[in-house]
């Protein structure tokens, strides 16, 4: 009996450690490889971000454009974004040269009247005696008529007034009407010449010194030329003032024409000559050319002048020099005119800020310093304010007929 229960036993335990012993295989084969190391591994906590030169760089994704980012349409599904190209700017329509003057009588009126209408008082008095043909001579010397001119004028004033007698409002006006005309001078070609003999565009340049509006001129002048229905190509070839390639090609935008610029303090001439190439090249009416506002007491720049002169004549003779002065200096614009002069042939002349504290009396002055005419005059600070100089019309403005 005590042998069977020792076998039971037995048998009993060696199930016992079979089983143990498959227990202990299973679980070995679910746990995963030990690390090779005994060392723990430790994992550090995120860094704090930090401020300043300390801060780690952050690692930006690649940036797309509008055109690669596609967004959601009204049904959810992704689109291409279509980026419209930026609109041309909008072609401006000028106004007509055609009676332009007379059209901006009353501005150029309101400026002169003191010419006119003091000439008038004063040839109305019923004694006409030295002291008032004094003061009448003050007046047009005040006027910045000249010495010479002024003389010329009181001389036939004097024996027109002896001749006539008796003197009414009508008569006296008329009379002075007369003597304008003929000091302005009637017979001068004033036509600004854009119209080249040989198979080419016209070539006009423009010079003065600075703060005349010379730029300014040039593209005024070149919505004169759209409005009579010429082609133009501008050159802005005063490559020594900042911005001025950018003003005068604003200009040109406004009425669909093409600008030829060089670098900021490159050649002048170069540009110019590229601008008539370029003009050439186009078929284009007119080629504008926009010189330096060079002071005329640097000789050197005034050289350079002739050397954009010189170098534009390569593709031909320039048709057109107009010499830009600001009306308001008076008799120191004479100064400048004489300066030009001697440099370049100057054919015409424009006259701008005639409407503001100038003298009427300039334009005769300036046509008889230089022999060439008044050409142009501005009247104000419109884009169409530049008209086409008319003598009957501003003689009208003067004496307020």
């Amino acid at each position: 009996m005590e042998i069977l229960i020792l076998a039971v036993v037995i048998a009993l335990v060696a199930v016992g450690a079979i089983s143990g012993l498959v227990v202990s295989s299973r679980k070995k084969k679910q746990l995963p490889p030990s690390a090779p190391s005994s060392t723990p591994t430790i994992t550090a906590p995120p860094a704090e971000p930090q401020v300043g030169e300390d801060a780690a760089p952050t690692v930006e994704e690649p940036r797309r454009t509008i055109e690669e980012v596609d967004l959601p349409d009204a049904t959810g599904a992704t689109a291409p974004v279509v980026v419209e190209e930026p609109l041309a700017p909008e072609i401006e329509i000028p106004e007509p040269t055609a009676g332009r003057l007379v059209r901006l009588r009353a501005r150029l009126a309101r400026s002169q009247n003191s010419l006119g209408k003091g000439l008038l008082t004063l040839l109305s008095r019923e004694h006409l005696d030295e002291e008032t043909w004094e003061e009448i001579e003050d007046t047009l010397l005040t006027a910045d008529v000249g010495v010479a001119p002024t003389q010329e004028l009181v001389e036939r004033l004097r024996e027109r007034v002896k001749v006539l007698g008796t003197r009414t409002p009508d008569d006296l006006r008329g009379l002075l009407r007369e003597e304008l005309l003929h000091l302005l001078g009637t017979d001068f070609d004033r036509a600004v010449k854009t119209e080249s003999g040989l198979d080419t565009p016209g070539v006009v340049m423009v010079v003065g010194v600075n703060g005349t509006g010379k730029t300014t001129t040039t593209g005024k002048l070149a919505r004169v030329l759209v409005a009579d229905g010429r082609s133009v190509v501008l050159g802005a070839a005063d490559t020594f003032r900042a911005a001025a390639a950018d003003q005068l090609q604003t200009w040109g935008e406004r009425v669909g024409a093409r600008t030829v610029r060089g670098p900021e303090g490159g050649d002048p001439a170069s540009v110019a000559f590229d601008a008539v190439k370029e003009g050439i090249a186009e078929g284009a009416d007119v080629v504008l050319i926009d010189t330096a506002g060079r002071l005329h007491t640097k000789t050197g720049l005034m050289d350079e002048l002739g050397k954009v002169k010189r170098v534009v004549e390569k593709h031909g003779p320039l048709d057109e020099i107009l010499l830009v002065l600001d009306a308001t200096t008076g008799q120191n614009g004479l100064v400048q005119a004489r300066v030009f002069a001697e440099v370049v042939d100057i054919t015409g002349i424009v006259l701008t800020k005639l409407d503001g504290t100038a003298k009427g009396g300039i334009v005769v002055a300036v046509q008889r310093e230089l022999g060439v005419p008044v050409k142009l005059v501005g009247l104000g600070e419109g884009p169409d304010d530049l008209a086409p100089f008319e003598p009957e019309a501003f003689v009208d403005a003067l004496i307020g007929e």
